[in-house]
């Protein structure tokens, strides 16, 4: 017994030596680690620089700062001096606040109805929602829909037909089903209705899973250009997303009109104005991530793997 103990811990000692990588492997490990940090950070602190450049070092570098000489303000006050930048933001922060909240809503009453055994219809139910998953109805059917609801130029053509995506309510229901049933039963025996114990138990117990399928919704419908473009053809109510599609991607020069009424002259390099408008599209999730970052890891993986 005692060989056999000596022999186990000596194949331990060697198993965690033979794991410690050496020092070559964890340099090549930084310097791979800082060249992709490098790729990813330096072209966004190009956009930030060239957002805040004056005109005359835009010129000299060819439309891309990678460090302003001074700091200019100018494309963000043009931008927030009304017109269709400021008008788009407000749009997305409508769309994004109303569409998280309503998707929100009805997703976890989805997925607790479809987490409770021999709740009505629960079966059919799940697999339409599977069924949804795995098969997209396609683009005209959705147009046709949309069209015969009435709700082609209407912000809620942006919410509506993704309030419920497939994979959050699955996601959803595996965590649900992970809380104990002892607990449900105990609250049923106190006297608690179905609607009280979802209300009081389980979206309090839920809240790391809620902050994740929320995080999911809300970048969702921050991003979403593609139906704005489809269903809304009012440029008044157009998102931030499709505004920067048209004037960033498509290279669409902003006019004055389009920046609140300035004259021409005083108009920063349009390439200023276009950073500009990319840095107020990633700044707000930039913002929000941090707060919901710790709930992440626990949501995701307690959600994807019980139940």
């Amino acid at each position: 017994m005692s060989t056999q103990t000596n022999l186990l811990a000596t194949t331990r000692r060697s198993s965690t030596i033979d794991d410690v990588p050496t020092i070559p492997t964890r340099v090549l490990k930084g310097i791979i680690l800082l060249l992709c940090c490098t790729v990813v950070i330096v072209p966004f602190i190009g956009v930030i620089s060239t957002s805040i450049a004056s005109q005359a070092h835009v010129t000299e570098s060819g439309g891309f700062v990678l460090w302003p000489d001074s700091l200019n303000w100018a494309s963000y006050r043009a931008i927030f001096n009304g017109g269709v930048v400021q008008r788009a933001l407000l749009v997305s922060f409508v769309i994004t606040l109303g569409g998280t909240l309503v998707s929100l809503a009805g997703s976890t009453m989805l997925a607790y109805a479809l987490s409770r055994p021999g709740s009505f219809g629960q079966r059919p139910i799940l697999m339409i929602v599977l069924f949804s998953i795995l098969f997209s109805p396609g683009l005209i059917p959705n147009y046709l829909v949309v069209k015969e609801f009435g709700l082609l130029d209407s912000l809620l053509a942006l919410v509506l037909p993704t309030a419920i995506n497939g994979f959050n309510v699955i996601v959803l229901r595996s965590f649900f089903m992970s809380i104990p049933a002892s607990v449900i039963d105990s609250a049923r025996v106190d006297g608690a209705g179905d609607f009280r114990i979802f209300w009081s138990i389980v979206l309090p117990l839920s809240r790391a899973v809620l902050a994740v399928i929320g995080l999911f919704y809300a970048v969702g419908y921050w991003n979403a250009f593609f139906n704005a473009m489809l269903y809304i053809s009012d440029t008044a109510k157009w998102p931030l997303q499709l505004v920067l599609r048209t004037y960033v991607i498509n290279n669409t020069e902003l006019s004055s009109g389009d920046l609140g009424g300035a004259s021409a002259d005083q108009l920063p390099p349009q390439e200023s104005i276009q950073m500009a408008i990319l840095v107020i599209s990633l700044v707000p999730i930039l913002i929000v991530y941090p707060f919901l970052q710790r709930h992440f890891t626990k949501g995701m993986l307690t959600g994807a793997v019980k139940g």
